[in-house]
């Protein structure tokens, strides 16, 4: 009986030693850099350039997918909020924390664009938006990539008929501005840069709906939705494509 204990502790040591090691080697993959980077659009009118911007933080942890050592993949978590820009006549473009056809287009566009290298391995990839130096112009399309299609660069664009009303949210054409926001008004360009600079906070100071709404998970469907059947999920807009910061 004395022998079966010892084997017993004996046992209970491995296992804890095989957690640790464990527990060491998950705490070890954790190489993928955080980082925040800021977020411009820039808006032609009849009364000059008008411009909002807003800096979004992406937290990034590499973890093993699967019981394979060889199986890695990146967790990313978007903090930040919803680019606006006030236009003439009282309205205002709000740039969202997701594409038309991507909901995590936030977490994705500087991975997007930093360089790659054939011979990295996927840990040194999520390192490559450091590198990225100045302010970048987002093309108006990333090119087919694997099983991706060609798809918009950029951010999902929409504004309100009542600010006061969330159920007048309607999406806007980037390429055709002047359709919602009246003539000589167009889309000069947006823009990303990385920085060190605090997160932008106080979109719900704008949206005094947003924080109850964000409360009761409402969603909600902009009219003239441009590319996806209205059946599907994609198209509903959140609190959360607003600001990350009410309900987190």
């Amino acid at each position: 009986m004395q022998q079966f204990g010892q084997i017993i502790r004996r046992m209970s040591g491995w296992v804890m030693l095989c957690l640790a090691l464990a527990t060491s080697a998950c705490a070890s993959d954790d190489t993928a850099p955080d980082y925040r980077y800021r977020l411009t659009v820039e808006v032609e009118t009849p009364e000059g350039l008008k411009t909002g911007s807003s800096v979004i933080e992406v937290k990034q942890r590499l973890v093993r997918a699967g019981s394979s050592p060889a199986n890695m993949a990146v967790e990313r978590r978007v903090r930040g909020e919803a680019v606006a820009v006030d236009l003439p006549g009282g309205k205002t473009l709000f740039a969202l924390l997701r594409s038309d056809n991507n909901v995590d287009w936030a977490s994705y566009v500087m991975q997007t664009l930093a360089p790659h290298l054939d011979s990295e391995t996927f840990a040194q990839q999520l390192d490559n938006m450091l590198l990225l130096k100045g302010e970048i112009v987002l093309p108006r399309t990333f090119p087919p990539v694997g099983h991706l299609k060609e798809r918009s660069a950029y951010p999902m664009l929409v504004t309100f008929g009542d600010l006061d009303d969330p159920t007048s949210v309607e999406e806007v054409d980037p390429d055709d501005l002047a359709a919602t926001f009246g003539k000589g008004i167009s889309l000069k360009r947006i823009t990303v840069q990385m920085t060190d600079d605090p997160l932008t906070a106080g979109i719900e100071r704008r949206l005094g709906w947003l924080e109850a709404h964000g409360r009761h998970h409402a969603s909600l469907k902009p009219s003239g939705s441009r590319y996806l059947d209205e059946a599907q999920l994609i198209n509903l807009v959140t609190h959360g494509d607003f600001s990350t910061e009410l309900y987190r």
